[in-house]
């Protein structure tokens, strides 16, 4: 496997860091220069520290798990431990926890108003005084699902997006979870596990494969991830997203999360009112 390669994007703005799986797309304000230095040295050994401890981060977590040694792996750790009394490894938030990770060696190298870390759709997120962000939600098909509008007041440093349709495999059925929450790792975590709660569990239109045979390095080993989902009655979508709302407003309940936007079939279930605005042509399930 090469190395880490590093390249501003045509653009002139951002910075692209790419190393095996793991792809940063990267903006800041104030001296960039400085903050993109810093991020391409703290990239140089993200993926050797992931894979020093993989078999670990690879485990189902218990209340009595080691913990891991790395700054990574501790993030990922922390963000998945509150949620141990179900199936979830620490892998569920590695792609927030790294992004989170090289936004912080940005902010320690030099004073950033606005930043962030795009790490293949989760995304960490430093906001100043004043500052916005905006970005738009699409879904597998490149439909419009809305847009995501935060300011510093809202308290998000993390945004992620999960689903059956995503890079990973879901034991849910929403077509995509997006997550906010006060970090990268904590938002992917908790995306991951609503997603995996929009279920109907036993439903005949809905078929399942273990993850080990579609994926022999998976971390979920022989869990039954979706692999399919035909046209679901409205009473059933309904149902589903009860399911993965009633997981939501528990982590929020329990601060995991500040809000969380569900879809499925073209319906959508908000849990919140901070930063989400659902395209019209989505069905809100209130």
């Amino acid at each position: 496997m090469m190395g880490p390669a590093a390249r501003i994007l045509p653009c002139g703005t951002r910075l692209h860091l790419q190393h095996g799986p793991i792809d940063l797309v990267i903006g800041a304000d104030g001296d960039r220069k400085v903050a993109f230095a810093a991020a391409e040295a703290r990239f140089e050994t993200v993926l050797e520290e992931l894979v020093m401890e993989l078999p670990l981060l690879q485990s189902q977590i218990t209340r009595h798990s080691p913990s891991p040694n790395g700054t990574i792996a501790r993030r990922m750790d922390q963000a998945i431990r509150p949620h141990c009394q179900t199936f979830v490894t620490p892998m569920a938030a590695v792609a927030g926890a790294v992004a989170d990770t090289v936004l912080e060696a940005m902010r320690v190298a030099t004073p950033i108003q606005r930043a962030y870390v795009n790490n293949g759709g989760d995304i960490a997120l430093h906001l100043g005084p004043g500052q916005t962000f905006v970005t738009a939600m699409n879904d597998h098909q490149g439909q419009d699902l809305g847009r995501i509008d935060i300011s510093h007041a809202s308290g998000v440093g993390g945004i992620a997006t999960s689903g059956r349709h995503g890079r990973s495999l879901s034991l849910g059925i929403a077509d995509s979870v997006t997550v906010l929450a006060k970090t990268a790792a904590q938002a992917d975590a908790a995306a991951t596990l609503i997603a995996n709660a929009v279920d109907l569990p036993g439903h005949l239109a809905i078929y399942r494969q273990p993850a080990s045979d579609l994926q022999d390095d998976s971390d979920l080993g022989e869990q039954l991830v979706v692999t399919g989902c035909d046209t679901l009655s409205d009473g059933d979508i309904h149902a589903a997203l009860d399911a993965g709302e009633r997981r939501a407003l528990e982590m929020q309940r329990e601060n995991h999360i500040i809000t969380a936007a569900l879809y499925l079939q073209g319906h959508c279930r908000l849990v919140g009112n901070t930063g989400f605005t659902p395209s019209v042509r989505t069905q809100l399930y209130a």
